[in-house]
């Protein structure tokens, strides 16, 4: 999952979501040094990670992407994912997207010295092009693989990748629906014995 997903399926503890954001900067037991409730949002962030790397849904919408973009096929996934979260968004939350993402951004700022380094330096791209709400378009969600891609010297080609996307459209959204209604199960579950 990406950004958005990881955001909401931490609750309502802000430092849980602040840990799931940040995750993928913190190294090993290096989330030890975070407090708690950061290091529960880490520790399911992981958890989460796990789960959707396994999951047989998930790899059916992968094997879509694998002749393409290889092992950047679950990365795609994830971002594809986030879309039909941020399109769909009022089946899953009473709150309305802008105002869950503000109060997210308020938060990160909030916290800007807990944060990885790495993580202080993206945050004011991320606001002030709003990653988070643009995700309910193909064209931000274009915006955000071309991003990604410059990364990797675009050689994962994954700007591209919304051609699939569009293609096919339905079968994504219908695979996300049926896995994301388990990862919130098992997200929630997770939650609680943390």
């Amino acid at each position: 999952m990406n950004f958005l997903a990881h955001i909401y399926l931490s609750g309502d503890n802000d430092s849980i979501k602040i840990g799931n954001f940040i995750a993928d900067s913190v190294r090993g037991k290096h989330f030890e040094n975070f407090p708690l409730d950061v290091q529960k949002g880490i520790i399911l962030h992981r958890a989460i990670d796990t789960f959707t790397d396994a999951h047989p849904v998930f790899r059916k919408s992968t094997k879509k992407l694998h002749a393409r973009y290889h092992h950047y096929a679950g990365v795609i996934v994830d971002v594809f994912y986030d879309h039909f979260l941020a399109k769909n968004w009022t089946n899953y939350s009473d709150e309305n997207l802008v105002e869950f993402v503000q109060r997210f951004y308020q938060s990160m700022n909030d916290n800007l010295a807990i944060l990885p380094e790495r993580v202080q330096k993206m945050l004011p791209y991320m606001i002030q092009e709003n990653w988070l709400v643009s995700y309910q378009t193909i064209e931000g969600i274009k915006y955000i693989l071309t991003k990604m891609d410059k990364r990797t010297a675009n050689e994962s080609k994954m700007r591209f990748s919304t051609e699939e996307l569009t293609e096919f459209y339905s079968e994504f959204e219908q695979e996300f629906t049926a896995f994301f209604e388990e990862l919130r199960a098992f997200a929630t579950e997770k939650l609680q014995g943390i």
